[in-house]
């Protein structure tokens, strides 16, 4: 269907708000608040103009053999103004960049979740989550292959403690 052919569709209805379309005609030098009717005729020329380039587009997909617009059907519809087309490339760029940034976050966030995951578990072994298969201190009986030679002393104080035990 023809652009032209749907134009009597959106006759009288506001495809943007208000806000929106005052905002924009604000930020590009008109007044704070505009006349209703600036708003009314901005509104149906952007509308106009997004429903062109959509069939454009729509049209160069189904050429193509697709049902499904993609960026190059975009460009191929904005082939004729070089202008609408560079901002049209400068705003994907943007978004990939934005993608990146965000997938960097995530990343960044998914690996400090794992070392807190990491830390809290060591906590519970050390605070004795972990206390299936351990024997209590006292129980525990150190063989010399698990001393060093630094550990000397350790030797002497334990011989001394069971010489405490036999009085």
């Amino acid at each position: 269907m023809e652009p032209r052919a749907r134009a009597g569709k959106n006759v009288g209805k506001m495809n943007f708000s208000h806000t929106e379309l005052s905002q924009l005609l604000y930020g590009h030098g008109d007044v704070r608040m505009p006349l209703p009717d600036t708003v009314r005729v901005l509104d149906e020329i952007l509308t106009e103009f997004i429903q062109g380039v959509s069939f454009e587009a729509a049209r160069a997909a189904q050429h193509a053999g697709r049902q499904k617009v993609k960026f190059e059907d975009l460009e191929f519809a904005m082939r004729r103004n070089p202008w609408y087309m560079g901002k049209i490339q400068e705003m994907f760029e943007k978004k990939k960049e934005i993608e990146a940034a965000r997938k960097g976050f995530n990343i960044e966030d998914q690996l400090m979740k794992d070392a807190d995951k990491e830390e809290k578990a060591a906590e519970k072994e050390r605070a004795g989550g972990g206390k299936r298969g351990r024997k209590p201190a006292a129980q525990m009986q150190i063989g010399e292959e698990d001393l060093e030679d630094g550990d000397d002393d350790l030797d002497v104080e334990m011989e001394g403690m069971e010489a405490g035990k036999k009085r």
